[in-house]
């Protein structure tokens, strides 16, 4: 069974903030991504952009004919 525990590295050191539900040697994968502050900019993409170019038919969610 897989699951996850946060934690940070510092200093060369993992410290979790809980203990791990194993009792026995396990296999374990570390996963490094970015502080908050590291975090990747947004690319300039705005909500609603394309807000009145493009239309749904009104019949969309209605079911396909079946053609076999």
């Amino acid at each position: 069974m897989l699951f996850a525990i946060e934690g940070y590295y510092e200093n060369g050191e993992i410290v979790l903030k809980e203990q791990p539900p194993v009792n026995t040697k396990t296999r374990v994968l570390v996963t490094f991504r970015p502080a908050e502050s590291e975090s990747p900019k947004p690319s300039g993409v705005k909500p609603g952009l394309l807000e009145g170019k493009i239309r749904i038919s009104d019949d969309f969610n209605a079911p396909l004919e079946d053609h076999m």
